[in-house]
């Protein structure tokens, strides 16, 4: 089959978009960058361009949306032109933007045959981050209404990936847990980066869930503004990261359905992603203080841990 590159981009610059994708996947994801290297050299590009698009588009929303309708609306027209120009792409027509990030992903969406919904869905969520965009939210009411929203920020992105690991059972039947996969790794997230979160005003914990604890907006700043963690919203942070828990659990069976070679990759950021919850935990659940992360002489344990699989299963 031709590729979107073989039509339209030359093979040296390909390769550079690939370089640079893989960059932004070193320099801003380590715990992901860290379980591709227990890929096999073929999948870790597409892997990395995959990466390297949502870093693009989390950045978008992160640093240019403000509440100033200025920003947002260029926000806004940046992630409308990303999704024109990825169809363009697509496509096979011009003019061409010449991003090396979106050069890459529309390769790897060709040569991997992914559903491009699975980016319409996640550019969607996106624009729900935006102030004064149409689709805007900073706070949810349920955990329903904060899955509806992950599905297109995260389950979305376990979808894109699917095709790239390969499977052993046709790509529908593990798509589910693919999806689980990614909304425990958001969730992980939105729980390790509450204060962060709220100092841009947002705030991703469902106010039911926090409210059957006794936490509310005001008691978050509290938390924020002293540093420290009231033992409500302790008991509350204890009960979402066994819901998050649970979502990895729901996941874990899955990881058995991809292709063998990938799955100690996969297994491993699992590990250390839920590894953040430990380190909540043992920081006596004090996210405002500090961020938790997983001490990187734990990250290489548990890679070494999974390497001989993945060296013998190749």
């Amino acid at each position: 089959m031709t590729t979107v590159a073989a039509a339209r981009v030359t093979s040296g610059e390909l390769s550079d978009a690939y370089q640079h994708c893989r960059g932004i996947a070193a320099a801003h994801g380590r715990t992901y960058f860290l379980a591709t290297r227990l890929l096999s050299a073929e999948r870790r590009p597409a892997v990395h361009a995959l990466y390297a698009f949502a870093r693009t588009v989390d950045d978008i929303v992160d640093r240019e949306t403000v509440a100033d309708t200025t920003d947002s609306a260029t926000a806004v027209d940046r992630l409308d032109r990303i999704e024109e120009q990825l169809r363009a792409r697509l496509d096979d027509r011009g003019p061409l933007d010449p991003d090396p990030v979106l050069a890459a992903v529309a390769d790897t969406i060709t040569r991997y045959h992914i559903a491009p919904q699975h980016f319409r869905v996640f550019l969607a969520a996106m624009r729900m981050d935006v102030p004064g965009s149409a689709q805007f939210r900073n706070r949810y009411r349920t955990m329903a209404e904060l899955r509806d929203y992950m599905r297109g920020s995260a389950a979305a992105i376990g979808l894109q990936l699917l095709p790239v690991l390969g499977t052993v059972v046709p790509v529908a039947e593990a798509e589910p847990a693919a999806a689980a996969l990614g909304e425990a790794f958001q969730l992980t997230n939105f729980l390790r980066d509450v204060g962060e979160d709220l100092d841009r005003d947002r705030i991703y914990l469902p106010s039911t869930e926090l409210a059957a604890f006794g936490v509310d907006e005001d008691l978050l700043r509290h938390c924020r503004r002293t540093g420290h963690t009231d033992r409500r919203l302790r008991r509350a942070l204890a009960h979402l990261i066994a819901t998050n828990r649970a979502l990895y659990r729901t996941a874990d069976p899955g990881i058995d359905l991809l292709h063998p070679r990938v799955r100690p990759a996969i297994r491993t950021a699992a590990v250390l992603y839920a590894g953040i919850l430990d380190e909540v935990e043992h920081a006596d659940y004090e996210v405002f203080a500090r961020r938790a992360v997983v001490p990187r002489h734990r990250r290489l344990r548990v890679a070494a841990r999974h390497l001989p699989a993945a060296i013998t299963s190749r």
